[in-house]
């Protein structure tokens, strides 16, 4: 017993230690918390939440009261989310928050082009410009959390860094990439 509590504490310090070194803010984590828990009462999205806490498992069952997670990187700190509901769909998220495709992919590389994985519950970046961390280079699975979420997606969100540095989602039907990204800079713009 008192071998599995140390072990326990030790991992929670060494888990607080590497989660403030770039971390613009942090968490402590409360007993009877979970990811979307978490992510909706601090803006943060479940995939930033993820992607910065590796040392969370895809099905967020493996936090300890007293661990420190890190909500965001310096520089890549997304604040501006929304839960998903029961009637969500990319197009109505976008519509309702004034976005575009890109910047709803971006921020959310999680979400497949399709967009049928998002869950109720699930908390996504809305923000007007690209705050998300970059995916990891080792694949990372995001689950939806066994307490909060009241669906599954029909297929996990497998993350793997990019082939390229630009975002390779299609945009949502029924939106071209001229009238959709019109308020997008040019890369000679740049």
């Amino acid at each position: 017993m008192f071998s599995q509590v140390f072990a326990g504490a030790f991992v929670a310090v060494l888990v607080a230690q590497s989660a403030v070194a770039g971390c613009a803010r942090t968490y402590t984590v409360q007993e009877g918390d979970y990811c979307d828990k978490i992510s909706a009462a601090n803006n943060v999205s479940t995939y930033q939440l993820a992607v910065v806490n590796r040392s969370i498992d895809p099905g967020c069952g493996n936090l300890l009261p007293g661990q420190t997670l890190c909500l965001g990187n310096t520089g890549e700190d997304c604040s501006e989310t929304h839960q998903v509901q029961a009637d969500d769909t990319c197009e109505r998220i976008i519509a309702n928050h004034g976005l575009n495709s890109t910047l709803l992919f971006s921020n959310n590389p999680q979400i497949h082009q399709a967009c049928e994985n998002i869950y109720i519950g699930e908390v996504l970046c809305i923000a007007e410009a690209v705050h998300a961390p970059p995916a990891p280079a080792v694949p990372v699975t995001i689950l939806p959390g066994t307490k909060g979420a009241t669906s599954k997606p029909t297929t996990p969100a497998v993350l793997a860094a990019p082939s390229t540095p630009t975002p390779t989602h299609a945009p949502a039907s029924g939106n071209t990439p001229a009238a959709d990204d019109d308020d997008l800079p040019y890369c000679d713009e740049l």
